[in-house]
Order: C-alpha cells, then sequence, then structure tokens
C-alpha cells in the first residue's frame, strides 16, 4: 500500500477535510470489540486507527508489519498507531506520512480510553488552526454495554457525558441478556438513552446494526452528495418539547441533570448579536454545554445561513452555507446541557433576537453590563 502510493501523482489544489470520528465508552462496555470487528469491513479500508494506551488493546492477531515508528499496518490495509503523547502530534504525524505518499488513508478514528471524557478530542479536531482544515469532525459513536450499563451511568457521570454527546450509541452484549431481570434492564436502559440523547441511534451490535454505514458518515457533510446535509445533522425534530421529560430530580441519577433541547425562531439575528449570544453561553455556561449544534439565519445575509458547532467552551469555526438546505429557513439550535434549565437559555437568546420579555432584560442592556448577567448557574425559577 505504502509503495503504490509513494509513486502516485499528488492531486493539486486543496485537499478535501478526513472525516474524523471519534469512538468512546466507558471500561469494559466492549470498544476494541467493536473497532476489531469494524475493522475487518472492506468499507473501513484505508482507515488510520489511533488508540490509547495501545497495551491494553487485543488487536494483535491484525497487526503485520510496522511502517514507522508507532504506526503499523493492518492486514485490513488499515493503519493503526498509539496514541502515548499528545494527540495533536499524532495527526501531524499521520498527516505528514500522507502528503508525503508513505502512508495512504481516507479516514480517522479516534479511540479514547475508557474513562477519558471525549471533550478534549473533540476539541483538537474543532479549533487547532491546521487540523481544522485537513479534518472534518464526522461524528462521536458511544458504546454502552447492554448489561452493566445502567449502573455505569448511576455510577459515573463521565459515561453519561459519553452517552450525552454522541451521535450514534452501539449497545454490546445484547447476546448475555438471559434473565428477565437482564431483560428488563436493557429496557430502561434503552428509555434511558432515548431520554439522555434523543437524537442518537441506538444500534445493536450483536443483531448486526452496528455497521459503517450506519456508524460512519453521520456529521454535517453528506459524502455521498457532496453537500451539507443540515436537517440529518441537527435532527431537530427529536427535541419536541416534552418529548422526552424523564427528569425527576433525583440527585443520584447523573442523566437527571442533563437537558437536551432544541430552540427555533424566524427572526434573523445580527452577527454583533450571535457573537455575544455565544460568548455569554460560552463563559457562563460553558463546563455545562456539552454541545450546541445550530444553522442560523443571519440579519445581515438571511439568504446564506450560518452553521454552528460548540463543544463545551470551545466552538468550531462557523460554516455559511451558499443557500438554505430546505424550505425551513428558521435558526434551530440544539442544545445537550448539564444542570441548567431550557428556559434560561430560550430568554437568553430571545434578549439577543431584541424579543424579550418584559421582565427580562434586553439586548442593550445585557451588552452594556455584561458583568451581570441574568440566568446564570445561581438563577432559579
Amino acid at each position: 500500500m505504502t509503495s503504490e502510493a509513494a509513486g502516485a501523482p499528488r492531486p493539486r489544489g486543496p485537499v478535501a477535510p478526513l472525516p474524523l470520528t471519534v469512538l468512546t465508552g466507558f471500561l469494559g462496555a466492549g470498544k476494541t470489540s467493536l473497532l476489531n470487528r469494524l475493522l475487518k469491513d472492506p468499507a473501513l479500508a484505508d482507515t488510520a486507527v489511533i488508540i490509547n494506551e495501545f497495551g491494553e488493546i487485543g488487536l494483535d492477531h491484525l497487526l503485520v508489519e510496522y511502517i514507522e515508528g508507532n504506526v503499523m499496518l493492518l492486514a485490513t490495509g488499515c493503519l493503526c498507531c498509539t496514541l502515548r503523547g499528545d494527540l495533536v502530534n499524532t495527526l501531524e504525524q499521520l498527516l505528514r506520512g500522507l502528503d508525503n505518499g508513505r502512508m495512504s488513508f481516507r479516514r480517522v478514528i479516534v479511540e479514547t480510553t475508557g474513562l477519558a471524557d471525549p471533550a478534549p478530542v473533540l476539541h483538537t479536531a474543532m479549533v487547532h488552526p491546521y487540523l481544522v482544515m485537513r479534518f472534518r469532525l464526522d461524528g462521536v459513536v458511544t458504546v454502552v454495554d447492554a448489561v452493566n450499563g445502567g449502573a455505569t451511568l448511576d455510577a459515573h457521570p463521565e459515561a453519561v457525558k459519553q452517552a450525552a454527546v454522541a451521535d450514534r450509541i452501539v449497545l454490546t452484549k445484547t447476546d448475555l441478556l438471559d434473565t428477565d431481570e437482564r431483560r428488563d434492564g436493557v429496557t430502561r436502559l434503552r428509555a434511558r438513552l432515548a431520554a439522555l440523547n434523543p437524537a442518537a441511534p441506538v444500534l445493536d451490535a450483536a443483531a448486526g446494526e452496528a455497521t459503517p454505514e450506519r456508524l460512519l458518515d453521520c456529521g454535517l457533510y453528506d459524502p455521498a452528495r457532496k453537500i451539507p446535509d443540515v436537517t440529518r445533522w441537527l435532527a431537530e425534530e427529536a427535541y419536541a418539547p416534552h418529548a422526552h421529560d424523564h427528569h425527576h430530580h433525583d440527585v443520584n441519577r447523573h442523566d437527571d441533570r442533563i437537558r437536551a433541547f432544541s430552540v427555533a425562531r424566524d427572526l434573523a439575528i445580527p452577527a454583533s448579536a450571535l457573537d455575544m449570544f455565544l460568548e455569554l453561553v460560552r463563559a457562563m455556561h460553558g463546563p455545562r454545554l456539552l454541545r450546541l449544534k445550530g444553522i442560523v439565519k443571519m440579519a445581515e445575509t438571511p439568504d446564506t445561513p450560518l452553521v454552528i458547532h460548540g463543544v463545551q467552551h470551545v466552538f468550531h469555526p462557523p460554516v455559511t452555507l451558499p443557500r438554505w438546505p430546505d424550505d425551513d429557513r428558521r435558526t434551530r439550535l440544539v442544545f445537550i446541557m448539564s444542570e441548567t434549565e431550557p428556559r434560561t437559555i430560550e430568554d437568553l437568546f430571545d434578549a439577543f433576537l431584541g424579543a424579550a420579555k418584559p421582565d427580562q432584560p434586553d439586548r442593550e442592556a445585557l451588552i452594556d453590563n455584561p458583568l451581570t448577567p441574568f440566568g446564570g448557574a445561581d438563577h432559579r425559577r
């Protein structure tokens, strides 16, 4: 593979960004088993795989030769490298190999450690000035253990965050549901995941549902049609008000603190007001803003909407679309937040739209006095 790539002519002009998928899930959920199965699929040929803590990963039967350093060529034709340092360095190493013809791949999968918050990996792909030009975040795939998933969500807030930010959820070990108790448990788990992240399809690995076709290409860009697919990416219809109102405010349940909701408005927003709104959300709610996706009608350019994407306090450079993707020309924002009531965000956004309620500050009041924003962590209704 590498010798053929070395002799191939380099294409001229800008290189299309490579899709980058983050594979996460709690310890013992079955990430490596899923990855093993995926890598045997011809659809994942020409894939580079970055794995945390390689010594604990059982991919040895797939390894055939070292290429350079810690990069190995798998029998599948995939490249595999160990993340022993900075993710930026590892990605840059792969890109250098690709650019000089010593490596060949068209997609990257990053597997996080089981205890990891996926946000730092997403931040790397979203804000690094060079990597953001070379990669496009395709999506987050979270693996959940059907047998122990409920107990894991109860005990570990990291597992809740992994499920909350996912674009796809893979349920593993459903073939081990051999008792009525376990079968009842997975029914409750499915309902819990649907409430926690209503837009993420839950795919049963044992039933063969976790295929590359269903796990990959779930980001903003639709490679089949060569255009952004905002409707599919946002899936804002899944966040209909009260459709998933499962919260009982049980302090022992981490996901009872998560809110997944959408805000849709017809009014266009000035660019300066949008910038201030996002800055206030980031400043006031950054650690609690698990994910934000949206398409925005701009007052200055209402025919060319803006696509925004944030994970906690970090936002991807916004993308201006040449036209609206469909007949729905509203601003649509999807939020997944912790310990924040939807009304708080809705009121803040309406204030910047110039549609604040009589008992709420308007845009000018917020801009003139940014040190005293309303709706902060101490604000209760």
